[in-house]
Formats: C-alpha cells, sequence, structure tokens
C-alpha cells in the first residue's frame, strides 16, 4: 500500500488509542455479564465473543484511517498480498487468554502500527486495571495513561545484558500461565534474582514502567501477541532481541514475515 510520505503519526496514536479504548468496552461487556467457565476458545463462548466483538469495535475506529488491519481474528490474509503493505496496523483484540478465563484482569488490548516491518506505535490496553500505555520510535517517547493522569516513561540505567543478568537482586518478568524450563534455567543463571509473574503483554510493560529488569520468552508468540508492547518499547530505546538457541542475538524482533510465528526472544 503506497502511503503520503508526511504521516502524522500523534493523528494515528490518537486515533489508535480511541480503537484500544472501544475494543476494551466491547471485552467487558463480555467479561462483566456472566459468570463463566471455560477451558479453551470455542464457538460462542463468553472468550469467542469477546474477541470478536472487540475486533469489530477496533476495526470500526480504525477504518477511518484507510491503513490496512492485519488482526489475530482476521490473520487469513495471505503473505502475497501482505508482504505489499509498506505501513499496516497490526492488532490483537485480546491477548491473554488464560488471564481472561482465569477473571484477574491481567489480559489486554493491543495494536501497533508497522511500517517497513517495525513497530513504529504501539498502543496497549488493559481494560481492568484502566491503564492505557503509548509510544514508539515515531513518537520520540512513551507514555502510561492511569485513569485521568498521564506520565512520560523513562528509561533505566543502559546496562548490558550479562552485567543485568549478574546485578545484584535482578527482577526478571515470568509468564504466569507460560513459564517453562528454558525460562528456569535463565532463571538460575542469573544472581539472586527475583521473580515478576505476568499475564499477557503487560509482561513487557513491567519493564517499560521500571519494575522489571528482563523479560525472557523461550515459549512461541505470535507477531500480534508482541508488536504492540515492542512498539512502546522502541518508544523507550530498549531492546527486543531474537533468541537462537537459547542464546541472545543482536537481531530485534522483525514483523511481517511469511511466518507470523516470533522466535523467542529476551526483552531488556
Amino acid at each position: 500500500m503506497k502511503i503520503k510520505s508526511q504521516i502524522d503519526f500523534t493523528y494515528l496514536s490518537e486515533v489508535a488509542k480511541n480503537a484500544a479504548i472501544a475494543g476494551g468496552e466491547a471485552i467487558m461487556n463480555v467479561y462483566t455479564s456472566e459468570d463463566f467457565g471455560i477451558e479453551q476458545k470455542a464457538d460462542n463462548s463468553p472468550l469467542t465473543i469477546a474477541d470478536q466483538n472487540a475486533h469489530m469495535a477496533i476495526i470500526d475506529v480504525l477504518k477511518s484511517t484507510k491503513i490496512p488491519v492485519l488482526s489475530e481474528e482476521g490473520k487469513n490474509i495471505s503473505f502475497e498480498v501482505r508482504k505489499k503493505w509498506s505501513i499496516f496496523w497490526m492488532v490483537d483484540p485480546l491477548d491473554g487468554t488464560k488471564e481472561f478465563i482465569k477473571r484477574n484482569g491481567e489480559f489486554t488490548v493491543n495494536i501497533a502500527l508497522i511500517k517497513n516491518d517495525k513497530p513504529v506505535l504501539g498502543v496497549v490496553f488493559t481494560p481492568v486495571l484502566d491503564k492505557l500505555f503509548f509510544g514508539g520510535s515515531a513518537l520520540g517517547g512513551a507514555w502510561m495513561v492511569n485513569g485521568s493522569k498521564e506520565k512520560k516513561l523513562l528509561a533505566s540505567e543502559e546496562l548490558s545484558l550479562n552485567k543485568l543478568k549478574f546485578k545484584d537482586g535482578v527482577r526478571i518478568v515470568a509468564s504466569r500461565s507460560h513459564r517453562n524450563a528454558d525460562t528456569d534455567t535463565f532463571i538460575g543463571e542469573c544472581e539472586s534474582a527475583q521473580i515478576v509473574s505476568m499475564g499477557s503483554s503487560l509482561k513487557f510493560l513491567v519493564v517499560a514502567e521500571g519494575n522489571a529488569d528482563i523479560y525472557p520468552r523461550f515459549a512461541p508468540t505470535m507477531e500480534w501477541d508482541t508488536a504492540a508492547a515492542d512498539g512502546v518499547l522502541r518508544g523507550l530505546g530498549y531492546n527486543v532481541l531474537q533468541v537462537v538457541d537459547n542464546n541472545p542475538t543482536l537481531i530485534p524482533l522483525e514483523y511481517n514475515k511469511q511466518n507470523l510465528l516470533n522466535p523467542h526472544f529476551i526483552v531488556y
């Protein structure tokens, strides 16, 4: 898709924030409607209905930008089509399936603007906690809105991964629902580590808020799981680097690949 060279990223961030809030409202209408108990996605389950309703609410807002959308709920767009996109929205209308089912509030709405296969703008909204994170390299920073209060997020001291691992009391984010043996091995290599458990893309944002130092992910994720939070972190100059054979590389996560599955990665 060709688009004019002068892009108003501030305007697009406002649209994305409005879309994320609309998606969150659609989810909450389902989340608070009944006491449900489900183990997995199924046709007409409350989880599936929340996914679909959030997707439609988000698309309804984003369509005004005339920028194409790749969403988890509309993921069957062929690579032959989307590889021609120089800019597009990547959306996960409800990230944190298990957290939604557990009703612990740790699920999010994720919207990223991908330009030339990089997330230049990200918006993450957690409707239960009423926190909205936004930022990116296109905005030159990252911010958090909590209720009516907005604050600029600040980058922590820059340290190498090796120095961080041996920092006294290093704070490591571990998935609340997807922790595995490789993650435990990484944690075991760190000196006097403190574990911060969290669900969904909020694991990235614990680092963005300065409440954790490292987030290792040695389990499968899709591009829409990471793009929005990755965009926010790039606004802070933080690294989200691919891991190969359990060793970090200097290669950031890449987007709009033919296979939308992410490699393992480390955030710091």
